[in-house]
């Protein structure tokens, strides 16, 4: 996001060079953000989670539909500050839907769209826990292990619904310290190990919400 326009600086009557008002460039906040990367490199690495009372369906959505990945994007990022991805296109979010071995994985609690899981194939029998989050009511209702769960497993069969791909030999993933406080911790307790970590500087952006002014900042 850009910043908007500044109003001119006001002339002065300085005569002299010295006196001249001095250039000004504009700077922008920065946070350090930590990035973990984790893996598994075999089905029995998972260490699947119970499955939570309540009617809690997972659900593919095999249509390529942007409107509805874009819902699940903002709706459970908005306020975590996932911003990669605002300002794709219509054309660019259809393109990566339409990957062969692309899937969108979606929790559904009494009806309610609650969560998801975005699966991305790679070279070589790898595969990509893209995205993976609940939205916010629906956090803290141990809702999160159980779809991360069946996530991971989707992963690891992948290539059953997809003949063309290879067998997955590795699922991985990344998060980072803007992500919740217990999302480390789930991905350890389902199995998962560490195996690079860096630090970044990004743009310190406001939390965008689900859309501008959701959450009144």
């Amino acid at each position: 996001m850009s910043n908007p326009a500044q109003p001119p600086v006001p002339a002065t009557e300085a005569t002299d060079a010295t006196d001249a008002p001095q250039a000004t460039h504009a700077t922008h906040a920065t946070i350090e953000v930590t990035i973990w990367s984790l893996e598994q490199t075999s089905p029995a690495d998972l260490r699947p989670a119970a499955v939570p009372e309540g009617d809690l369906r997972i659900v593919r959505s095999e249509m390529v539909l942007p409107e509805f990945s874009r819902f699940l994007y903002t709706a459970v990022g908005g306020d975590i500050r996932w911003t990669d991805r605002l300002g794709m296109t219509y054309e660019q979010w259809r393109e990566e839907l339409e990957r062969p071995g692309s899937e969108t994985w979606v929790a559904y609690v009494n009806g309610t769209p609650a969560g998801y899981v975005q699966l991305g194939p790679q070279d070589g029998g790898v595969v990509e826990i893209l995205y993976f989050g609940l939205i916010p009511p629906f956090r803290g209702r141990r809702i999160g292990g159980h779809l991360l769960s069946y996530g991971v497993e989707r992963a690891w069969d992948l290539a059953e619904r997809w003949p063309e791909r290879p067998p997955t030999e590795r699922v991985w993933l990344h998060t980072c310290s803007k992500d919740g406080p217990y999302a480390m911790d789930n991905y350890l307790r389902r199995g998962f190990r560490l195996f690079e970590t860096k630090t970044e500087v990004e743009p310190d952006v406001a939390t965008p919400g689900p859309w501008p002014g959701a959450y009144g900042v």
